[in-house]
């Protein structure tokens, strides 16, 4: 999966919105302000940064050289995966979703509220 479509996948789920909060090297993806997803921009071989369960990520990274612990995250909740290509764009798909609805599920209340409001229109 390129990075475009990456982006375009993330930019996808309800109530994402997109900054560089960071400058311009890494393009944040926020739900109801809170982090979910982070692009690196100016690599040759693009990342991108995911929340995960942090059993899950320790079986990532081990089965994969593509996926390392989070890069310049806490390492046990997020994990890194290098868009080089040897991901399949199913996994990187399920893992988007995964990461946007953990963060998703420990927003409060309200939050969920504001998130269920825009779904429904």
């Amino acid at each position: 999966m390129d990075k475009q479509t990456i982006e375009s996948l993330l930019s996808q789920f309800s109530g994402a919105e997109s900054s560089y909060p960071f400058g311009p090297d890494a393009l944040v993806f926020k739900v109801m302000g809170k982090m979910f997803a982070l692009v690196s921009q100016n690599e040759a071989t693009p990342r991108v940064t995911l929340k995960c369960v942090p059993a899950e990520g320790e079986v990532l990274v081990s089965q994969f050289d593509s996926v390392t612990p989070g890069y310049y995250m806490n390492k046990k909740h997020w994990i890194t995966l290098s868009l080089a290509g040897d991901l399949p764009d199913t996994m990187l798909t399920d893992l988007a979703a995964a990461s946007y609805k953990l963060v998703v599920s420990k927003l409060t209340k309200a939050d969920k509220q504001r998130l269920e409001d825009l779904q429904s229109g």
